[in-house]
């Protein structure tokens, strides 16, 4: 039987000792997605249920509802709206829907959950909320929806809009 000191060569010793711990991030976490236009958008991590890729026919149209609805979906036996994020935020591009899946962002709040459909997911960002503000005032029918604004590090020229998920949930605009 081979022990565990045999399984280690000097140069893999050396690798073992060189290692650094980890950091503990700092802020919030964050999930990045982007909408048809390619405006890049995030919610934070604690407003998100779920996070799905969905066929199109696993949408159930529903008729005479509002144009920003896409359908619904069945998530885990309870059936939730899908609407379109980008029209809801008054997002010029229309969402393919002719894809095989399409991203879907459940938000919820007090039990009350909501599927966003958009065009792609991105990265996870830590964040200090404290540190961010509202750098380029947004365009008007989303300026009531977005916390603040940042730019990536990575993505220099990219700013990325900070959506707050309880303002989506309880607006007005669904009613129309």
């Amino acid at each position: 039987m081979v022990s565990d000191a045999e399984l280690y060569t000097e140069s893999s010793l050396d690798l073992a000792l060189d290692i650094q711990p980890l950091e503990n991030p700092e802020g919030e976490l964050h999930l990045r997605f982007y909408l048809p236009s390619g405006e890049a958008c995030a919610f934070p991590a604690t407003g998100i249920a779920e996070v799905m890729q969905q066929t199109p026919d696993q949408i159930a149209p529903i008729p005479n509802a509002s144009p920003l609805l896409l359908g619904t979906i069945n998530l885990r036996g309870k059936v939730i709206w899908v609407a379109d994020l980008g029209q809801f935020l008054g997002d010029k591009a229309v969402l393919k829907t002719d894809r095989p899946t399409i991203p879907v962002i459940a938000i919820e709040e007090e039990e009350q959950i909501l599927g966003l459909a958009i065009s792609s997911i991105g990265d996870m960002d830590w964040l200090d909320v404290e540190q961010l503000s509202i750098s380029h005032p947004p365009s008007g029918s989303m300026a009531p929806f977005v916390q603040a604004q940042w730019q990536p590090e990575e993505e220099g020229s990219l700013l990325v809009n900070l959506l707050d998920p309880a303002k989506i949930l309880r607006s007005a605009r669904w009613a129309t």
